[in-house]
């Protein structure tokens, strides 16, 4: 079932020909009535009538909602036009908001591809487009959008990592862009039957259930250590190097290959360290001079 266009006409003229038929109902009265308490003619009360039952088909648009067309429950279109409009007085009508709409779910615990236990939240920013399906295909299209969207979640971030250990393979943690494309698309692919278009959708909420947050802000902290470690000492041999080179090129000091050695080390020892060094003076030779 598709949306399409209901029947419906400006309401401003349909107020003048109602008031149009009150006062023909008000002159019928007028020129059948013989006293007080007397009754209206049949044309009056025709006009009465059909005054009373083309009021019931007046209605307000809103700007940006949309109004969908029951007769005798049958789906007779929707009407978008804003502003006051009449249709037919036996329509039911039911109010449908086109605006754009935003939630965001509960903590979800859930494992990630690794088996590891996490808490995830996300953001989804939805909107109505077309009412037919929203208010027909399903029973509640707002709660049908709340559960569908945690049900994607669920399954999304079943798919990753929390880290990354692969430079090549995306995490939950590390690619932001690429999880919430991902996500956008698995709750798109629920919400198609239900009229829903899905605006955004990003991740809100992103940690290590507590049973485990423990070990792993340690792990963390261990390969932050180590990768700190792998670029100290990275820079350390570069200024090693440095450093040998200029005492060659400006000729201060003539190394042979075991006091070269001892300066390596000592330089390495002073570079990366990770307290401060003490200076020791030594007052003989490498070769027990």
């Amino acid at each position: 079932m598709n949306e399409r266009q209901g029947f419906s006409v400006a309401g401003i003229p349909m107020v003048f020909l109602c008031f149009l038929m009150g006062l023909g109902a008000v002159g019928s009265w007028m020129e059948t009535a013989h006293g007080v308490g007397s009754f209206l003619g049949p044309v009056g009360v025709l006009l009465i009538a059909l005054l009373l039952l083309s009021a019931k088909g007046f209605f307000q648009v809103a700007p940006n909602e949309g109004q969908v067309l029951q007769l005798f429950g049958k789906y007779a279109g929707t009407v978008r036009a804003e502003g006051l409009r009449w249709t037919n007085p036996f329509c039911s009508r039911r109010r449908v908001s086109l605006r754009v709409r935003n939630f965001e779910s509960g903590k979800l615990k859930v494992n990630d591809s690794d088996g590891n236990p996490i808490e995830i939240a996300a953001v989804v920013v939805w909107q109505v487009i077309d009412t037919a399906e929203a208010v027909f295909c399903v029973d509640d299209y707002e709660n049908f959008v709340t559960i569908q969207s945690e049900s994607a979640l669920r399954q999304m971030a079943q798919n990753y990592p929390y880290d990354a250990h692969d430079d090549g393979k995306p995490s939950l943690r590390s690619h932001g862009d690429v999880i919430n494309n991902h996500l956008r698309g698995e709750i798109q692919a629920r919400l198609d039957k239900a009229g829903v278009r899905v605006v955004e959708s990003r991740i809100s909420h992103l940690a290590y259930a507590q049973e485990i947050a423990q070990a792993m802000l340690q792990r963390q902290q261990a390969n932050a250590i180590v990768a700190a470690r792998e670029r100290i000492v990275e820079g350390a041999v570069g200024m090693v190097a440095m450093a040998l080179d200029k005492l060659r090129q400006q000729g201060v000091v003539e190394l042979d290959e075991e006091r070269k050695a001892a300066m390596v080390s000592n330089l390495l020892v002073v570079l990366c360290g990770d307290r401060s060094t003490q200076p020791v003076v030594n007052a003989g030779t490498l070769y027990g001079g």
